[in-house]
């Protein structure tokens, strides 16, 4: 694939903005679903698996949020 060319300064900090809003728009989207899927009693291999993420990495991610939001959260 051939380089495409730079933007210029002002579209490439504009392009980069962009991308910084989408990561946190995922994230505060990926924050209430699970936080949704565990309030329905999902443990965490499913949401793990809904994610393609291991139950380790979505535990250390979401546990202490949704432990301050007051989800009860299944040992399996």
């Amino acid at each position: 694939m051939p380089d495409a060319p730079l933007p210029a300064s002002a579209e490439a900090a504009d392009r980069l903005a962009a991308v910084v809003a989408l990561r946190r728009l995922a994230d505060q989207l990926e924050d209430a679903a699970v936080e949704e899927a565990m309030r329905a009693g999902w443990g965490w291999p499913q949401v793990a698996e809904a994610l393609g993420i291991t139950r380790q990495a979505v535990h250390k991610k979401h546990a202490q949020r949704l432990i301050a939001a007051g989800v009860t959260l299944r040992r399996r």
